[in-house]
C-alpha cells in the first residue's frame, strides 16, 4: 500500500502559511497539488501592469480574477504581485501623445487611477500586496534604482505608491519586495529604504524577501543575519518567491554558466538538504514570519527553466514534472513534525 503523502500546508499551519505563485494554467493543470498543500497564492504575471492594465482605457482582469476565485473557493490567502515595478509596465504609462516622456502630473494621475482601480477591485479579497518591486540598486553610488517610475516622479513615488494602496485598501498589508535581499550591501540598502519610509510615516506594513536561491549560495547564516536586521524594524516579513537553482546563481550575462545535467540522486539530496536547512531557518523565525511563498507548484512550470540560460531544464521546487513529492518536500515536512 503506497505511502500517504502528508499535507504540506497542514504541517505548517500551525506555524506559517505555505504559498505557490501560480497562473491562469496552473490554477488548473496544477489544481490537486494546489488544494492539498498550499494555503496562500500569488499571481505569477496576472496582476502585474502589462497583464492587467495593458493600454491607458482598458483594464484586463479575467485571468486574475480566475486566481482570485480559485483562492476564495478553497479558503487560500492572497498576495497581490506587483502594483509598481521598472520591468512589466507598458511604456505608454510613461509617454504622452505623441510618444514623448510624459509630464509628471500625466503619469502621477496614472499611477493613482491603476492602484485605485486594481487594488479597489480586490478590497477585502487580496490580503495584501508588494506594492513596490526591486526599487533598490544592488551595487554602485546611491541606493535606488534609477528607474522610469524614479525619473517620472522623483524619489517619493515609492512612498506615493504605499500612500495610494492604503487609500485603496486599509485592510490590506501592504510590503516592500527585493531580490538579493540577503546580500550585506543590498540589504543595507533596502533597510535605509524601509527607514525612511516608516519615518515618513508612510503604512509599510512589511518586507517582502524573494528568496531566489541556489545549492550553496547565500549560505544559511547571512540569511538568517538579514532576517534578524529586517526584523528589527518591528514589521512582519514574508519570504515572497522562493526557489532553489540547482546551478551556480550567477547574472552577469558575460560570465560562463553552468551546463545542464539530469537531475539525480546526488542533485536530489543537495536540493533536499537545501530545502531543509532553509525551513529550519524559517521555523526559527515563525514568529516573524507570516507566509512562505514558493515561486511555482512543480517543476514542469518554473521561470527557472529558461533564465538566465535560454532552453536550460532546472529543478527548483518540491513537487516534479510529474507532481510527485521530491526527497525535499518530504524533508520539509519533517522539519515541521520535529
Amino acid at each position: 500500500m503506497p505511502h500517504p503523502v502528508p499535507s504540506l500546508k497542514e504541517a505548517y499551519a500551525s506555524h506559517f502559511r505555505v504559498g505557490a505563485a501560480v497562473n491562469a494554467k496552473t490554477i488548473h493543470t496544477h489544481a490537486d497539488l494546489l488544494e492539498r498543500h498550499f494555503s496562500s497564492l500569488t499571481p505569477e504575471n496576472e496582476m502585474k501592469w502589462e497583464r492587467i492594465h495593458p493600454a491607458e482605457d482598458t483594464y484586463a482582469f479575467s485571468a486574475a480574477d480566475q486566481i482570485v476565485l480559485f483562492a476564495r473557493d478553497h479558503g487560500m490567502f492572497v498576495r497581490g504581485h506587483t502594483l509598481v515595478w521598472h520591468n512589466q509596465t507598458p511604456s505608454w504609462v510613461f509617454q504622452d501623445a505623441l510618444g514623448q516622456s510624459a509630464p509628471r502630473k500625466l503619469v502621477q494621475a496614472r499611477l493613482e487611477a491603476h492602484i485605485a482601480e486594481v487594488v479597489g477591485r480586490y478590497r477585502g479579497a487580496v490580503s495584501c500586496w508588494d506594492v513596490v518591486n526591486e526599487a533598490v540598486i544592488d551595487q554602485g553610488e546611491g541606493w535606488l534604482r534609477p528607474s522610469p517610475w524614479r525619473q517620472a516622479l522623483g524619489d517619493d513615488y515609492i512612498e506615493t505608491a504605499f500612500r495610494l494602496a492604503h487609500q485603496a485598501d486599509p485592510g490590506a498589508l501592504l510590503f516592500y519586495n527585493d531580490y538579493n535581499e540577503t546580500r550585506p550591501e543590498k540589504r543595507e540598502r533596502i533597510l535605509r529604504l524601509v527607514e525612511h519610509l516608516l519615518d515618513r510615516g508612510a503604512p509599510v506594513h512589511g518586507v517582502g524577501l524573494q528568496m531566489h536561491v541556489s545549492l550553496d549560495d547565500p549560505p544559511v547564516e547571512e540569511m538568517e543575519e538579514a532576517i534578524e536586521r529586517y526584523r528589527a524594524l518591528g514589521l512582519r516579513l514574508h519570504v515572497t518567491e522562493l526557489d532553489v537553482s540547482v546551478y551556480p546563481w550567477v547574472h552577469e550575462p558575460d560570465r560562463p554558466q553552468a551546463p545542464a545535467r539530469p537531475y539525480d540522486e546526488e542533485m536530489a539530496e543537495r536540493l533536499a538538504a537545501r530545502y531543509e536547512d532553509l525551513f529550519r531557518l524559517f521555523l526559527r523565525h515563525r514568529d516573524v514570519i507570516d507566509n512562505v511563498t514558493l515561486w511555482g507548484v512543480a517543476d514542469d512550470s518554473t521561470w527557472r527553466d529558461d533564465f538566465p540560460v535560454k532552453g536550460r531544464k532546472d529543478f527548483p521546487l518540491l513537487f516534479d514534472v510529474h507532481h510527485a513529492p521530491k526527497e525535499a518536500f518530504w524533508r520539509v515536512v519533517g522539519v515541521a513534525e520535529r
